[in-house]
């Protein structure tokens, strides 16, 4: 594939590298200089210095016949235009951009072909503010994935003593709970991958990877597990972008408090959330943690 790669930092460098690797034709933007002559150094690939956005630097790059645009600058309205420029002018079929500020992605209507059109969506943040919340609703959780648009779940759990399937054959599940449809996808035993099978017997201390639907995950736990109570009062440490948005995800269902050295993003902060509490400080301050009786 014919791939432009808008962007020469950490992401797009790696980027670049990984899809070099696999006998793709790779072109690499940026204004700087010297990280495309690094780069140019180390891998088989072209370079165009320029800003991406524009369509003069983005003819230069290739884009009248390029398969897939990629825009991974740390300006998200480069991007966003990038693609515009690239759908409108020189009809890339592809065209995926890192965007990360929350203003655009709370406004899906701005992504599509009528307005901003982007095919593929990419927001560290609010990934990683999704794992996040995800692993709040499901305590004692490992790792939680969605699929189906959330109507089902992966679920990971390190299976515990006293839970009714540990010691027992995967089999069991089906006689455990009749009403509810779950597969076992993947075990862990000592850091080693075991297929399972209806045979296979759960033992404590493996980490049993599960699917079900969504209503279905908490019971499903309970087999392999004591279930933890659910949570009910959470505490960011940070007030960046990331907290912010977990915070505002998750404000309407728990007690969030977030502790922020910045004076000026306290400030934002309170402006912002509705009910989460703002504590001026460091998170490593224990008097603020029992001040606020934190544990």
């Amino acid at each position: 594939m014919k791939i432009i790669i808008l962007g020469a930092g950490q992401v797009g460098g790696t980027l670049a590298e990984h899809l070099a690797s696999e006998a793709n034709d790779i072109t690499v933007v940026d204004t700087d200089g010297e990280r495309l002559r690094d780069l140019g150094d180390r891998l088989d690939i072209r370079t165009v210095q320029g800003r991406g956005s524009l369509p003069t630097v983005l003819r230069q790059a290739g884009a009248d016949d390029a398969d897939m645009l990629v825009a991974v600058t740390n300006s998200d309205e480069t991007n966003m235009v990038a693609c515009q420029v690239a759908y409108t002018l020189f009809h890339t079929p592809t065209k995926i951009a890192r965007v990360r500020e929350s203003a655009y992605l709370t406004r899906e209507e701005l992504f599509d072909n009528d307005h901003i059109p982007v095919d593929v969506l990419i927001s560290p943040e609010q990934v990683v503010t999704n794992y996040i919340k995800r692993l709040i609703e499901h305590p004692g959780s490992l790792q939680v994935i969605d699929f189906a648009e959330g109507k089902a779940q992966l679920v990971a759990v390190k299976a515990y003593y006293g839970g009714p399937l540990v010691g027992q054959q995967l089999r069991q599940i089906r006689a455990h709970m009749p009403n509810v449809d779950t597969r076992v996808a993947a075990i862990f035993r000592r850091d080693r991958p075991i297929t399972p099978r209806g045979d296979t017997l759960i033992e404590a201390d493996d980490e049993v990877f599960f699917i079900a639907a969504r209503k279905d995950i908490r019971a499903v736990m309970g087999e392999l597990r004591r279930i933890d109570e659910t949570n009910k009062r959470v505490v960011i440490a940070g007030g960046g972008q990331i907290g912010e948005r977990l915070a505002e995800a998750i404000e309407s269902r728990y007690q969030v408090k977030i502790i922020e050295m910045s004076p000026a993003r306290c400030r934002h902060l309170s402006d912002t959330l509705e009910s989460t509490v703002v504590l001026q400080g460091s998170a490593s301050d224990k008097d603020l943690m029992l001040e606020e009786n934190i544990a």
